[in-house]
C-alpha cells in the first residue's frame, strides 16, 4: 500500500468513528505503535497521543464505530487472489470474580480444571493473507452477546465478507 493509499484510507477509517473520533484515532495510532504499555494510561505517553490520558477513557467509552462499513472498507483492501482466507476464532476472557459483569456466560476453555471458566466470549474474523506470511488483519473482533449463539458473529462476518467480495468480482468457490 503506497503512503496515498494509506492516507485515504486513514481518512475513509475516520469518517466511520463517531463520537470522540479524533481521541479514537489518536488511541489507535498509540495502540499500532507502543510495545510495552501494560495499562490503557500508558497510552496517553505515547508521542501519537496528543491528549491527557483521560482521553483514552473517553474515546473507549464514547466512540461507537460503524462496524459493518468499517469491515467492508478493510475487506476492500484485500489484494484480488483466486483464494482468500478468513480465520474465525472464538476466544474466552475468564472473570470468574466479576460476578456482576453483563453476559457473563460458561465458555470452555481447555487450560481449566474442568475445561470450563466463566466470563465472557469473543469472536474475531481475520483475513489470513498468505501462508508463507505470519500475521492476519483483524477485519472484526467483538463479545459474544449472552443470547447469541457461537455461530453469531461468523455468520454475520461471513454474510457481510460474502457480499463485499462478491462485489469485488470474487467467486465464493
Amino acid at each position: 500500500m503506497n503512503c496515498e493509499a494509506l492516507q485515504t484510507f486513514r481518512q475513509e477509517v475516520h469518517k466511520l468513528l463517531t463520537k470522540a473520533k479524533d481521541a479514537t484515532f489518536e488511541l489507535m495510532d498509540a495502540v499500532m505503535t507502543t510495545r510495552q504499555a501494560t495499562s490503557l494510561a500508558e497510552f496517553s505517553l505515547s508521542p501519537m497521543f496528543r491528549r491527557q490520558y483521560p482521553s483514552t477513557y473517553e474515546a473507549i467509552e464514547d466512540c461507537r464505530p460503524q462496524r459493518n462499513q468499517l469491515m467492508r472498507l478493510c475487506i476492500n483492501q484485500i489484494p484480488m487472489q483466486k483464494y482468500i482466507v478468513f480465520g474465525i476464532d472464538h476466544t474466552p476472557w475468564p472473570r470468574p470474580d466479576a460476578k456482576t459483569l453483563k453476559d457473563r456466560t460458561y465458555e470452555h476453555q481447555g487450560k481449566t480444571q474442568n475445561g470450563v471458566a466463566i466470563g465472557q466470549g469473543y469472536s474475531t474474523i481475520a483475513w489470513l493473507p498468505d501462508e508463507q506470511i505470519s500475521w492476519a488483519l483483524p477485519l472484526r473482533h467483538e463479545r459474544i452477546p449472552l443470547l447469541g449463539i457461537t455461530n453469531y458473529q461468523s455468520s454475520l462476518a461471513t454474510e457481510t465478507s460474502a457480499q463485499t467480495l462478491l462485489k469485488k468480482g470474487v467467486s465464493p468457490t
